[in-house]
């Protein structure tokens, strides 16, 4: 099923997916569309510089890796000549356009996944396995933030070229980090309304937020009468000189603890101890979440079933960023997500 692999964009993250392909398919034939020609790609069996070229190749699967605001069109050409697409987050840069994509992903019958590659974390789906269980009852409320300074993410390259750096290359830290987004969407169900305040608050030359600070109303169908479902709390940061990802829910009989780092996952049960105590441990391994997606985006062609991070759950996680933003302009109002009718803005 593999035998033609096409990967948009060569960038850090397309070098990083060209190496597990290589290593889990050795003999495919593997090609990179890159901006110029003359370019060449470790690994790769060849490289072309126009989407015609690569769409002649007629890949079976392609992860498109370039730029977010380049993301859609071509994958809606390389989707409309049947090629499975993994797609990395965010989808898009906008939820403009995105309809179209996932249209055409489904007449013409293929995978379509978004890379939230955290979503196969093992701490990760530990933590939600154990909030979804109940260990610690109904979950009122969550904390969840990430952060590391930008100069410190891709050691040896310059931040201010990257796509992370620039607006018109969809980066900031919403999109940039909206991982968060997804896991708290897949691990405490949708979101109803949204609150934010952004703005950049480092001396890092960018021209994009580096904080974002966010308010998220979760959907809940356990909450008790007259009471609200949960409310996250998120913050997001490209300032942090200590790494940092993590994840606490708040239940009625204690509280539960993620840390992306360590990859381990805590309880603290209440009554007479205040002390959390360590339930499971897995420490992150490097690629580890990459490989596993890579081998669940191959398994959901080969059986024809849905993957675990759909379209439509990358389109989901751009509507969020939306409201966000509209929040941001209304001064923090809140922006209530209508699936049915688009975005409501309110106060209270």
């Amino acid at each position: 099923m593999t035998h033609r692999v096409l990967i948009v964009g060569y960038g850090s993250i397309g070098q990083r997916h060209l190496s597990i392909v290589r290593e889990s398919s050795p003999h495919s034939d593997i090609r990179v569309l890159r901006r110029k020609p003359g370019d060449t790609a470790a690994g790769a069996d060849g490289c072309f510089s126009s989407l015609d070229d690569a769409l002649a190749f007629a890949p079976q699967v392609a992860i498109i890796a370039n730029p977010a605001s380049f993301h859609v069109p071509v994958a809606l050409a390389l989707a409309r000549q049947g090629c499975h697409l993994l797609v990395e987050k965010p989808l898009s840069d906008t939820p403009e356009g995105v309809s179209e994509l996932l249209t055409a992903a489904e007449e013409c019958g293929i995978v379509l996944q978004v890379a939230y590659n955290l979503r196969f974390s093992p701490s990760l789906r530990d933590f939600r396995q154990r909030v979804q269980s109940g260990r610690i009852g109904r979950v009122l409320s969550i904390r969840c933030e990430t952060g590391q300074h930008l100069e410190t993410w891709r050691p040896g390259a310059d931040y201010r070229q990257g796509v992370s750096a620039c607006r018109e290359l969809g980066g900031g830290v919403l999109l940039e980090l909206s991982h968060e987004l997804d896991y708290l969407r897949w691990i405490f169900g949708d979101i109803d309304w949204v609150g934010a305040w952004m703005g950049r608050q480092s001396a890092l030359e960018i021209n994009v937020e580096d904080t974002a600070h966010l308010l998220l109303g979760v959907r809940n169908h356990r909450a008790a009468v007259n009471a609200c479902g949960p409310v996250a709390s998120l913050s997001l940061d490209f300032l942090r000189r200590d790494p940092t990802r993590r994840c606490i829910a708040i239940g009625e009989v204690g509280s539960l603890a993620w840390d992306g780092i360590a990859g381990s996952v805590r309880v603290c049960g209440g009554g007479s101890s205040a002390e959390f105590e360590v339930l499971s441990e897995h420490p992150p391994v490097r690629d580890e979440t990459y490989r596993e997606q890579w081998r669940h985006f191959l398994s959901s062609i080969e059986n024809k079933s849905s993957p675990l991070v759909g379209g439509r759950d990358g389109l989901a996680v751009l509507e969020l960023v939306k409201a966000a933003w509209q929040s941001m302009e209304l001064e923090g109002a809140r922006v209530r997500l209508n699936q049915n009718e688009g975005m409501v803005a309110g106060r209270g």
